[in-house]
């Protein structure tokens, strides 16, 4: 049975709604990386700050000094990781 005008243009619609629902989706995603990439940035130089603190008090303040700069480091790197991988999100939207 031949498609009629009407049929093929309400099928053209449908998958216009697609195209830009799936758009929005992917341009939420990546907006959501880059929000995380910059909370967990700020996370990261908080407790860096607070093992400055903790380094500069006593003698016991040492050890929580070198453990609070561990996970200083450790969440500046999965703010590094979520960044790029927005950055790589946001250049696939683009094409």
């Amino acid at each position: 049975m031949a498609q009629t005008k009407a049929d093929r243009s309400a099928a053209a619609k449908k998958g216009a709604a697609t195209r830009k629902r799936n758009q929005e989706k992917a341009q939420a995603q990546v907006a959501g990386k880059k929000a995380a990439g910059t909370r967990q940035g700020r996370a990261a130089g908080e407790s860096a700050g607070q093992a400055k603190d903790a380094a500069g008090g006593a003698l016991s303040g040492a050890r929580s000094a070198v453990r609070l700069a561990g996970n200083a480091a450790k969440q500046a790197g999965k703010a590094v990781g979520t960044k790029a991988s927005a950055a790589r999100g946001s250049q696939k939207n683009k094409k």
